[in-house]
């Protein structure tokens, strides 16, 4: 049974710490260059 609740423990330890690191996160970067174009004709293959 100690097993079972210390597994448990880390599973909800893990999952706070998981929360709390998306949470925190860091703010969405645009991309500066790049990204998607409109395709004509010929790229369409």
């Amino acid at each position: 049974m100690s097993t079972l609740r210390r597994s448990l423990l880390a599973l909800a330890l893990a999952g706070v710490v998981a929360a709390a690191v998306r949470l925190r996160g860091s703010p969405a970067v645009e991309p500066q260059s790049g990204g998607w174009r409109e395709l004509s004709g010929a790229d369409f293959k």
